[in-house]
């Protein structure tokens, strides 16, 4: 039998399948789609069924992560959406915080609401912070609000009202009142999307999920239906931001915990494969053709956040903490109005792509640039199934980037590279230094298509003193999705004071939370011994506005509530205080159904001499004599020193002069910067 994991991103499509009986893995990428990434996903599938010859019925998981959601928000795709909320609140989105990105920036305005006002309706009715009723639901006004939204034709409803986290009665109401109404469209309401205080950002993403809900929905019945097609009957699963897997019903029902779906797979392969290896702190680097993600892991466990932007919409659900740039291998190179060397974040993506692609690009890219250096060899993308063309590349940094600068087109090549990753460094430092981590005592954990090809530079950039690449790292997201495990989370608000009297209430909430989270795995068909729970307190100090996490074990006691606070308020802020009352804000809940899968162990190179030849590559200081190196040869022990690239089918590894590279018993690439 087959396990097989796929990851849509905006330039390629990565594939990868495990024979589960040999544990051997095969990995394929194809160009994406962006009209319809489904198509893409076909023609991967047919490469395993029709080419490789297996049955599409051996395959007995298959896992899937898309950014199709967080697309088309970005590119404001989504449907006409409604809003009903309590009288009074019609505004809230519009409104939202008085906080700004850069405050000093006029230039800088919020995106518009995703819900225009003149479908934001209001309704009468009123809880208080404690979830009593001080205005009951006024019926009429709903089904009055449902028809004037149907008769502004809108495809999608979300239902906010002031308090609904502490008693949804009111929300599910009118939701049977709304569907009555307009059972075609899709209904989201906030008490089941996020059940948790601060009513902008929960709005906020409940919209999103309206939203994008209808949309997404057609894409997964196209994607469903094609892997009928090919012949598989197996239901497939996506993974969500915190890393986890779910199935297609709750994606329909949650679209928006799909945001970040692609790059929390990577994380989470990341963070197991490195483990294996015995790096227990990392710094993932995932470079592909648009963007750059970057996410720490310390301790084996990936840092999460609760709250992020989205094509600066605030998303507030539990994800992995990823810092994304606009810096890839399709990242455009241009002079500014200033005549100043910029790269991204615009980005040549699957189409027209990078120059060399020949698919009608006529500004450079990163990818163009490490052509013209070398770095890349024309002849050996995608194992030789992409054809590229060198001299264009040449030509476009000639004549728009090395000529306006009168340098030569090998030094504006290198430009283009200091200066991508100098954006990719800056990432970097955002997820760790800016959080009181020190770098050197984490390793960079390269994959993607282009992370290897900058990782060493990075780490120079970045005083890192090692670099981790897998193998197949232009695949490490698909694969991450097979080592993924079923999650999902809970989340209830209760703001009270801590105090040793009152944690029983807070253990009987947990229970019942525990209920719910059994309920859900019980659905996804997760076996009771393959289940597992994480619980996670919110809280702060009194009169702070912001929490900090707390992870409990199961049954914890008071004290050890305290003592986890004061450690995580340290780490956040690098201080705590003594005798200071602690609030607790949120209570979290994290359920799991454990995989089946682990990283490889076994490596076995094939053989032959891994020795390809030598080229000339450039440097800074000039050309190097390079000696190239096939991974899929390179034995376990092997070491070298740089510089030296070392190609693969979905990759390719620079070791600059000086660096040292060798390889660990997983078959994993380690580096010595």
């Amino acid at each position: 039998m087959y396990r097989i994991g796929f990851d849509v991103g905006g330039t390629f499509t990565d594939f990868t399948a495990i024979d589960t009986a040999s544990g051997a893995a095969t990995h394929f990428k194809t160009s994406s789609t962006p009209h319809d990434p489904s198509e893409a996903i076909e023609t991967g599938l047919r490469h395993f069924v029709e080419d490789l010859g297996i049955p599409a019925t051996e395959f007995e998981f298959v896992g899937h992560g898309t950014t199709v959601a967080t697309n088309m928000v970005i590119e404001r795709r989504g449907v006409p959406t409604g809003l009903i909320t309590t009288k009074g609140a019609r505004d809230v989105l519009e409104i939202g915080r008085q906080t700004r990105p850069h405050l000093f920036d006029y230039s800088i305005t919020k995106p518009e609401p995703l819900v225009e006002r003149y479908v934001a309706l209001e309704v009468s009715e009123r809880l208080n912070a404690d979830g009593e009723v001080l205005m009951p639901l006024d019926e009429a006004e709903v089904i009055a609000a449902a028809r004037a939204l149907r008769a502004a034709g809108v495809q999608a409803v979300a239902i906010c009202f002031l308090h609904s986290y502490r008693n949804p009665a009111h929300e599910r109401r009118a939701a049977e009142l709304v569907r009555a109404e307009l059972p075609d469209a899709y209904l989201s309401i906030s008490s089941d999307v996020l059940p948790e205080f601060r009513e902008f950002e929960r709005f906020s993403t409940t919209v999103i999920n309206a939203y994008v809900g209808p949309r997404m929905d057609r894409y997964l019945e196209r994607f469903i239906s094609r892997l009928e097609d090919v012949g598989f009957e197996t239901g497939p699963r996506t993974i969500h931001s915190n890393g986890g897997l779910m199935s297609i019903d709750t994606v329909r029902a949650f679209p928006v915990r799909t945001c970040l779906s692609g790059p929390a797979a990577g994380v989470v392969g990341a963070a197991k494969v490195a483990m294996a290896s015995g790096f227990p702190d990392i710094v993932t680097y995932d470079v592909g053709g648009t963007s750059t993600d970057v996410s720490l892991v310390c301790g084996g466990r990936p840092a999460f956040t609760t709250s992020r932007l989205v094509a600066d919409y605030p998303v507030r659900c539990p994800m992995l903490d990823i810092n994304v740039i606009g810096a890839g291998g399709g990242s455009i190179a241009a002079l500014d109005d200033a005549g100043a060397l910029k790269v991204g974040p615009r980005s040549a993506g699957a189409f027209p792509g990078p120059v060399a692609y020949g698919k009608g690009g006529t500004e450079p890219t990163t990818t163009d640039a490490n052509l013209v250096l070398g770095r890349l060899d024309a002849d050996t993308l995608l194992s030789g199934r992409m054809t590229v063309d060198k001299d264009a590349s040449r030509e476009a940094i000639d004549r728009l980037i090395a000529s306006p600068l009168g340098i030569s087109v090998e030094e504006a090549a290198l430009g283009i590279l200091h200066i991508a990753v100098a954006n990719m460094g800056r990432a970097i430092r955002a997820v760790s230094t800016e959080k009181g981590h020190r770098l050197s005592d984490f390793a960079l954990f390269s994959y993607g298509g282009a992370g290897p090809l900058h990782s060493s530079a990075v780490a120079v950039e970045t005083g890192m003193k090692r670099v981790i690449v897998p193998a197949q790292p232009g695949t490490m997201c698909a694969r991450g999705i097979l080592l993924s495990d079923v999650g999902f989370d809970f989340v209830r608000t209760g703001v009270r004071t801590a105090s040793e009297t009152g944690w029983a209430e807070i253990a009987r909430e947990f229970l019942e939370m525990e209920a719910d989270g059994q309920d859900w795995l019980a659905n996804e068909g997760i076996p009771p011994e393959a289940r597992s729970m994480e619980y996670v307190v919110d809280a702060r100090y009194d009169g702070q506005n912001h929490e900090v996490q707390v992870v409990l074990a199961e049954g914890a006691e008071f004290a050890q509530f305290v003592e986890g606070f004061l450690a995580a308020h340290r780490q956040e802020y690098g201080y705590d205080i003594d005798g200071r009352a602690i609030e607790i804000v949120n209570l979290r809940l994290s359920v799991t159904g454990a995989s089946a899968a682990r990283p490889e162990s076994d490596y076995a190179a094939e053989d032959g001499d891994p020795v390809l030849g030598t080229r000339q590559v450039y440097f800074g200081g000039g050309w190097f004599e390079t000696t190239l190196y096939e991974r899929a040869k390179l034995p376990v022990g092997q070491k070298f020193v740089g510089p030296a690239i070392v190609q693969e089918m979905s990759s390719t590894t620079i070791v600059e002069p000086g660096q040292t590279l060798y390889v660990d018993p997983t078959g994993t690439m380690i580096i010595e910067v």
